[in-house]
């Protein structure tokens, strides 16, 4: 995701609304099928973006087996359980892993097993969250709500950012971003949420913004943990899968993090 790109003006705008009509298709229909299919479907795009994340830093030789086998065990904690099976199942990883790791023919370095660790946490969490919160009342049109409250942060902070940012937000981490775009992407962030609230009655306009809110907080801080993470790889995009628009990683950023918002602040209003 990125909040302002001077070059290519409105081609670029086209490009990222073509890469990102894929993901939104397949969101919601994993999401309005919800059950194993939605987890099959979870388990699949952590698996592409958890591969994207260890050959960022494949000097390092992360045991990729070791990894898929941790975010397996995320997920059906999350399909069968709640959060304390998912915290078993995340301490659980970090033996698995250690295993795995030191029966691979391949040597495994210490910093290639914390990249898979860190993985589990950023991305096997984050999709663990996205189960649980489809599993509670109301889950999928809540899921619905954090997806395009996201998307909305992301593109109210690309329009602000181009029309008024001046301000450099993260100059070393990615130099598009500015403060200007951050409020901005807020405040349209919160407002979507609160649109969408409209269409449940069961839904109270202080809950839809509180909700908003939260998420349009937290999404930034996944866009630019990506960046830092791509930053240390020396990598401008975290895979090919859309081609020159980057990975599937590139696109899910800041809802690795704007999920799992949502799920804790869906928690505490019900």
């Amino acid at each position: 995701m990125r909040w302002l790109e001077v070059r290519n003006g409105g081609s670029d705008l086209t490009a990222r609304v073509a890469t990102a009509v894929p993901l939104a298709l397949l969101a919601i229909a994993l999401v309005a099928i919800g059950g194993w299919v939605f987890g099959i479907g979870v388990f699949i795009l952590g698996v592409i973006a958890l591969r994207e994340l260890f050959s960022m830093f494949e000097r390092l030789s992360p045991p990729i087996l070791a990894g898929f086998v941790g975010l397996l065990l995320l997920l059906v904690a999350a399909e069968t359980g709640g959060p304390p099976r998912v915290l078993m199942a995340l301490v659980a990883s970090l033996a698995v892993v250690f295993l795995i790791s030191i029966s691979d023919h391949q040597a495994t370095s210490l910093p290639g097993l914390a990249i898979v660790m860190l993985g589990l946490i950023w991305i096997g969490l984050a999709f663990a969250h996205a189960i649980m919160l489809r599993e509670l009342i109301h889950g999928s049109a809540i899921v619905f709500i954090v997806l395009i409250a996201t998307f909305i942060t992301d593109t109210g902070a690309y329009f602000g950012g181009r029309a008024f940012g001046r301000r450099a937000l993260a100059a070393r981490l990615s130099p598009a971003k500015t403060i200007e775009g951050l409020l901005i992407g807020i405040v349209a962030g919160t407002a979507a949420a609160w649109f969408a609230g409209l269409y449940f009655d069961w839904l109270s306009g202080v809950d839809a913004l509180i909700l908003g809110f939260a998420v349009a907080l937290v999404a930034p801080l996944g866009d630019l943990f990506e960046s830092y993470v791509k930053r240390e790889a020396d990598v401008k995009d975290s895979g090919t899968i859309f081609g020159a628009h980057g990975g599937v990683l590139d696109r899910l950023d800041a809802v690795c993090f704007s999920i799992v918002a949502g799920y804790y602040v869906w928690t505490a209003l019900l």
